[in-house]
């Protein structure tokens, strides 16, 4: 632990069980316990973010800051962002999180030049550096921030404006470097202004063309500097633009697919990204899972009564249970984690709502992993689409399959048969009991 701490009053939260009433204990996440073959911390990978946890500041569009964060003076310097870089890694310790992620803009301050916020970054990584070093704790993945400043007014690879697509090439060498310097297992590309707000303004196949152009210099240079890590794209449908070309799981891979870059890159999807688009959690997961593009997790919750970004902890057991039966469905994250993109409320101000906050996720999680694997060891959920789908396992349905017949084979079959076989009942209702039987069970 550092000399100075930040939060001298909070331990390295431990597993306590179930029974436990120590909010600053675990009671579900235990990084040992052993499910389906592998350590509970191998499959969450719990990964902290910088951005909402050490620079958010609990403002919003109608009032200021909030937030108590008594190491940070509140200034731009590099010693300030030095030394809120060793209190990160003191919650991510006390955390016992794995790994942490970042935006360059978050951990460094941006300098007048170009070459002074290359400045700035480096001299942050030195000591980001130094505290990897010293805790054990390592980069889930880097990104770069092309979307806060005014430059990015229009976007940033899909700008209209060439020099600000040349800026943001700049920005994402330097931050990939960063990235491989510090060991990072990813990066992350989130399109924040890469959309339009009208199309009457708007040229989107050439934005799109300039977008995948830019993608391909991102995977040129990966290969010159020896960055072996996955590339990411994070799907969002809107906010801040009104439509942003990576709206949804499906969208980003028919992009990937029509600029023959399928092969580099996974998905990094959200919870909240996903209900803005219309979908669960589960849907897409399982969609990027099916086309082999299942990356790592933002994990974090919408309100439903509200329809943008909250970016609130993921709490909810059944929201959990479903992300980890669909992760582990399609073999787990691989490089990628349980990435907490989530950020205490406005009214959460104090410093110890750091860890409330991510203790209560953790655990959520954890319960989910746990109740996930047991509904997969029963084949609760399975056997039922077994059944459901066995039409499908011989006869004219292996057929169909196989691709070995079609429309004139199939009416010539139909004519014979006259009519279809009774269907069977879907059981929408058998499972959502089944799984709240196991919520109570594990």
């Amino acid at each position: 632990m550092p000399e100075m701490s930040a939060f001298p009053d909070v331990p390295v939260i431990q597993y306590e069980g179930p029974q436990s009433d120590n909010p600053l204990a675990f009671r579900w996440y235990n990084p040992d316990e052993i499910v389906e073959g592998k350590t509970m911390k191998d499959h969450l990978r719990f990964s902290i973010v910088y951005w909402h946890t050490f620079r958010g500041t609990g403002a919003d569009p109608f009032g200021p800051g909030t937030a108590d964060r008594p190491w940070d003076d509140g200034s731009e310097s590099v010693e300030n962002a030095q030394n809120r870089a060793r209190v990160a890694f003191e919650l991510f310790e006390k955390l016992q999180a794995p790994y942490y992620a970042f935006h360059d803009r978050d951990v460094a301050p941006e300098g007048a030049t170009l070459a002074g916020s290359h400045q700035n970054f480096d001299a942050v990584a030195d000591v980001l550096v130094e505290e990897q070093q010293r805790t054990g704790v390592k980069l889930l993945w880097g990104t770069a921030n092309m979307f806060s400043n005014p430059r990015f007014m229009h976007g940033a690879a899909t700008s209209c404006n060439a020099d600000v697509f040349a800026y943001a090439a700049a920005q994402v060498k330097k931050a990939m470097e960063v990235t491989q310097r510090l060991g990072g297992e990813n990066y992350v590309f989130w399109g924040g202004r890469e959309g339009y707000q009208n199309l009457y303004n708007t040229d989107m196949k050439r934005e799109l063309d300039h977008l995948a152009a830019f993608f391909h210099m991102a995977v040129d240079y990966a290969k010159e500097i020896g960055f072996t890590g996955q590339f990411l794209i994070e799907p969002k449908p809107k906010e801040p633009t009104k439509h942003q070309y990576d709206s949804d799981a499906a969208a980003c891979l028919n992009f990937l697919r029509a600029y023959d870059l399928m092969d580099h890159f996974k998905l990094n999807l959200e919870t909240n990204h996903a209900t803005l688009a219309g979908h669960t959690m589960m849907h897409e997961i399982d969609y990027s899972g099916a086309q082999g593009a299942l990356g790592s997790i933002d994990a974090n919750t919408g309100d439903m009564l509200l329809g943008w970004d909250t970016d609130q902890f993921a709490t909810d057991y059944y929201l959990t249970t479903q992300t980890m039966y669909y992760i582990l469905k399609h073999g787990g994250l691989g490089s990628g984690g349980v990435n907490f993109d989530a950020k205490v409320r406005r009214e959460s101000f104090e410093p110890i709502d750091l860890f409330h906050s991510h203790i209560g996720s953790m655990d959520a999680f954890a319960k989910g992993l746990k109740v996930a694997a047991a509904i997969r060891a029963d084949q609760g959920i399975g056997g039922v689409i077994k059944q459901r789908y066995q039409s499908w396992d011989s006869g004219i349905g292996a057929e169909i399959e196989s691709g070995s017949i079609g429309f004139a084979q199939l009416e010539a079959y139909m004519l014979e048969k006259g009519e279809v076989e009774a269907n069977s009942s879907g059981r929408q209702e058998l499972l959502e009991n089944l799984v709240n039987r196991y919520l109570d069970r594990v």
